[in-house]
């Protein structure tokens, strides 16, 4: 695919909590001079519950709304979501290409037990995270295949 000259960059970090996204995404933002968009930051500079998902959906959507503007100028955008299921990187993937923007999937994995090992070190939600969310959220996660990989421009590129 030939991108238009000046084009943008989404970077989409995937994962679940406690798989180092933010380490990396705010890595990637200073050696980029990226923009990042992280819904927890903008939850916590609200005071809106972390666990409210009709805030989350909303301010996700405002965030996308501005990952779209600063793709369209050329702008490097970090979304780090954790993009759970294949269908909303699909989204992000093809919301981002029609703009002509390159886009690049950065996945962390780690155990269930390194999960939930950092996720007490850091201490930051309130309900606490428990082991059996991190288990159920295991489950339910989409791992990225080979197949949905190779969709994306290799990292770094």
């Amino acid at each position: 695919m030939k991108l238009k000259r000046n084009s943008g960059k989404l970077i989409i970090v995937c994962g679940l909590p406690g798989s180092g996204k933010t380490t990396l995404a705010k890595r990637l933002q200073e050696k980029l001079r990226a923009i990042r968009l992280a819904p927890d930051e903008w939850m916590d500079a609200l005071a809106i519950n972390l666990w409210d998902e009709a805030s989350r959906a909303k301010i996700e959507a405002l965030q996308w709304q501005l990952a779209q503007e600063l793709l369209a100028l050329g702008h490097v955008v970090i979304i780090e979501w954790g993009t759970w299921g294949r269908s909303e990187r699909d989204v992000l993937r093809e919301g981002a290409r029609k703009l002509g923007a390159s886009v690049e999937l950065h996945y962390l994995a780690a155990t269930p037990e390194v999960l939930f090992e950092r996720i007490q070190r850091r201490g930051m939600e309130n309900p606490p995270i428990t082991y059996e969310d991190v288990l159920g959220w295991s489950e339910v996660f989409e791992t990225p295949t080979r197949e949905e990989l190779d969709l994306f421009h290799p990292p770094g590129e």
